[in-house]
């Protein structure tokens, strides 16, 4: 199984750190060519919402990574990546909305409102989540299902192929969501 891990813009290194942690094959996105290699799986990682979809449609990669998704290519995206994913954007653009999810962007407020906590997550336990100018998702509808909450947000969730959360599990030393992604690519 082959990973890509989008890498126009925002924490895309740290993904493929942690992917190399866990013996993962993968290559980065970067280019319309880069979208032709083989790959089973991609990482929307957080970044600024708004920049990585304008550069997603300048660089000609938009409607093939959404195509490849709605036809059922397993996608985690984080921050940004969580909102490029949200079918509703409050105060903000819907990108790729393949995911029912309705999303509120910077939630928590500039860069000063950032912190970090530990909360409990479905089906891994209680795992270290760093938010920095993070969204939350203010309703799951449809097949999206709640997979953790932070001071009472819904903060990660999942829907068939897709996984998001609001934190970055990439800037922690702790594997475990980038394991349950790789699980959940293998059950697919």
């Amino acid at each position: 199984m082959t990973i890509a891990v989008l890498a126009l813009q925002g924490a895309f290194a740290e993904h493929g750190q942690m992917l190399d942690k866990l013996g993962a094959d993968h290559f980065e996105i970067r280019q319309k060519r880069d979208i032709e290699k083989h790959f089973d799986a991609l990482i929307l990682p957080g970044g600024e919402s708004t920049v990585m979809g304008k550069l997603l449609k300048d660089l000609d990669i938009f409607d093939t990574l959404k195509r490849r998704i709605e036809e059922g290519m397993p996608v985690f995206g984080t921050c940004a990546g969580l909102i490029l994913l949200a079918k509703e954007v409050e105060g903000g653009t819907t990108h790729l909305g393949t995911m029912d999810i309705r999303v509120k962007r910077n939630a928590y407020g500039r860069q000063l409102g950032s912190f970090y906590t530990e909360e409990e997550f479905e089906g891994i336990g209680r795992v270290p989540m760093t938010f920095i100018r993070a969204p939350y998702i203010e309703e799951t509808f449809g097949r999206a299902h709640v997979l953790a909450r932070a001071a009472g947000k819904i903060v990660a969730a999942r829907q068939g192929g897709h996984l998001v959360t609001a934190f970055h599990p990439e800037l922690s030393e702790d594997t475990r969501i980038h394991e349950y992604f790789l699980e959940m690519c293998k059950a697919l």
